[in-house]
C-alpha cells in the first residue's frame, strides 16, 4: 500500500483556482481510477474531479466551499497494489540500518513541524479574505487539517465583527506565502437599511469577478462598433427556421449566422485570433469560438471547436448543445477549453449597445447586439424600413490597432450583409 495525494486539477485554460462546492466521498470509501470524488466549481466550467487512483480514501484535506490554488492537495488516498511489497521481496529485502529507523522523538518533532508549516500555509481564499478584512491570520485559530486556517473561519469572524487587525507587515508576508495575488479593493462598509438583503458572493459569482478584475487590470481595452444591414439575412432566416426545428429538432437562431461570420472573417484577419504572451503575440491557428452563457446567477463560456469549418447548421448544433450544458451544470473541462475569440449574443436581451470585457487571454470580444427595424436613406436617397444590428467590439490595444480591428469588422458586415437564400447554405 502507499499514500498518494489528489491534486486540484487545471479545469481549463487560465484557471488558476477552484472551489470544492461538495465532496462525492468520505474517509472509507474505495473509488476506482478515474471515479468521481468531488464537485468543483471555476469561473469557467462546474465539473467533477476524478480520481487519480484506485484505493481507499484516506483523508479529506480541503473542506466543502473551500477554494483552493490548481495542485494544492484536496486529499489523500491508500492505493492498491502501488508501494505495496510481496512476502518473497519483504524476505529478501536488505535489512534496514538501525540509524535509518526514526527515533520516537525524531518523529514527533516531524509531526510538529509538519503541523506547524500546515497552518502557516494559506490558501488563496484566505489570503484574499484576509487583505481584504485586514485579519491578523496568526490570531486565528483554524479548523482546518493539522490546524490550517479555512475560509469558513475567516468568514464566521467577519460575520461576527470581531476581526484580530493584521499590521502591514504581516499582511505582506501573507502574501508571500502563495505567491502573488491579484491586488485586493477594500470595500467601504455600506449601511444596511430594513429590507436590505445581504448576498455572499461566493462560488461560480467570486470566480466571475476574480476573472474580470484580472482582465481590465491586465488588458487595456479600445472599443469599436459598426453596423451591418441583415434585412435579407433575416428574410432567409425566418422563410426556413420552422422546417428546420422540424427537421433537426433545435432552433436555427441569428446568432448561428453571425459566428460564421465572424469565423470567416477570422480566417481573412488571423491577428484578431491572437493572444499575449508577455515579450510575444502568439497568433493561434484553430479558430474555435468562445460564446457566453449566462444561467440565473452565473456565467459560462463554453466553444465551439473549429468553427470556420463548420456548417451554419453544426454551428447552431453547438451552440444549442452547449448552452444546454452550461445551464444545467454538466460542462466538461473540454467544453471550456482551447477558446481564441468570444463572441457574445448581448442582442438576445434587448441590447442595442454594449462594452464587453475581453476573455483573458484571448485579444478581443466581439457583441452581437439585437436587431433593429429602423428607417435607413438608401443609396439612391430614398428611405427604407431596414433590419439593423450593432456590432461592438473590445480590443486589446497591445495585440490590436484600429486599422486592423476596422478591417476586420467591415469584413464581417460584408459577409452578413451578402448573406441569403441565393448564397448562404445551411448545411
Amino acid at each position: 500500500m502507499a499514500i498518494e495525494n489528489i491534486t486540484m486539477p487545471q479545469l481549463g485554460e487560465s484557471v488558476t483556482e477552484g472551489t470544492i462546492s461538495k465532496w462525492l466521498v468520505k474517509p472509507g470509501d474505495h473509488v476506482h481510477k478515474y471515479d468521481p470524488i468531488a464537485e468543483v466549481l471555476t469561473d469557467k466550467v462546474n465539473a467533477e474531479i476524478p480520481s487519480s487512483f484506485t484505493g481507499t480514501i484516506k483523508e479529506l484535506i480541503a473542506e466543502e466551499d473551500e477554494t483552493l490554488a490548481v495542485g494544492e492537495i484536496i486529499c489523500t488516498i491508500e492505493t492498491e497494489g502501488d508501494g505495496a511489497v510481496s512476502k518473497t521481496e519483504g524476505q529478501n529485502a536488505a535489512p534496514v540500518a538501525k540509524q535509518d529507523i526514526p527515533s520516537p522523538k525524531n518523529t514527533a518533532d516531524e509531526k510538529k513541524s509538519k503541523k506547524q508549516t500546515a497552518k502557516a500555509r494559506y490558501s488563496p481564499a484566505v489570503v484574499r479574505l484576509s487583505q481584504e478584512y485586514n485579519i491578523d491570520l496568526s490570531q486565528v485559530a483554524g479548523t482546518g487539517k493539522d490546524g490550517r486556517i479555512t475560509r469558513k473561519n475567516l468568514q464566521m469572524l467577519i460575520d461576527s465583527g470581531n476581526i484580530p487587525t493584521a499590521k502591514d507587515e504581516q499582511k505582506e508576508a501573507a502574501s508571500t506565502r502563495t505567491g502573488p495575488q491579484t491586488a485586493s479593493v477594500q470595500t467601504a462598509a455600506i449601511p444596511l437599511a430594513s429590507g436590505d438583503v445581504e448576498i455572499p458572493v461566493a462560488g461560480i459569482r467570486k470566480a466571475i469577478a476574480a476573472n474580470m478584475v484580472r482582465s481590465k487590470q491586465e488588458i487595456p481595452h479600445a472599443w469599436m462598433m459598426i453596423e451591418a444591414d441583415v434585412t435579407n439575412l433575416v428574410k432567409y432566416r425566418d422563410s426556413i427556421k420552422e422546417d428546420f426545428k422540424r427537421q433537426e429538432g433545435f432552433n436555427l437562431t441569428y446568432f448561428a449566422f453571425f459566428v460564421k461570420a465572424v469565423a470567416q472573417a477570422l480566417k481573412e484577419f488571423p491577428v484578431m485570433n491572437s493572444m499575449w504572451a508577455g515579450d510575444k503575440i502568439v497568433q493561434k491557428k484553430e479558430i474555435n469560438i468562445s460564446i457566453a452563457v449566462a444561467s440565473e446567477d452565473s456565467l459560462f463560456v463554453p466553444v465551439i471547436k473549429h468553427a470556420d469549418e463548420q456548417s451554419i447548421k453544426g454551428i447552431a448544433k453547438n451552440i444549442y448543445e452547449l448552452a444546454n450544458k452550461a445551464r444545467t451544470g454538466k460542462l466538461k473541462k473540454e467544453d471550456v477549453e482551447g477558446g481564441t475569440f468570444t463572441v457574445n449574443n448581448t442582442g438576445a436581451f434587448g441590447s442595442v449597445q454594449s462594452m464587453g470585457i475581453i476573455n483573458h487571454p484571448q485579444a478581443a470580444i466581439l457583441q452581437i447586439e439585437s436587431i433593429v427595424k429602423r428607417p435607413i436613406v438608401t443609396s439612391d436617397n430614398a428611405i427604407a424600413i431596414r433590419d439593423m444590428v450593432n456590432m461592438c467590439l473590445s480590443l486589446d490595444h497591445r495585440i490590436l490597432d484600429g486599422l486592423i480591428c476596422g478591417r476586420f469588422l467591415k469584413r464581417v458586415k460584408e459577409i452578413l450583409e451578402s448573406m441569403s437564400k441565393e448564397n448562404t447554405p445551411v448545411y
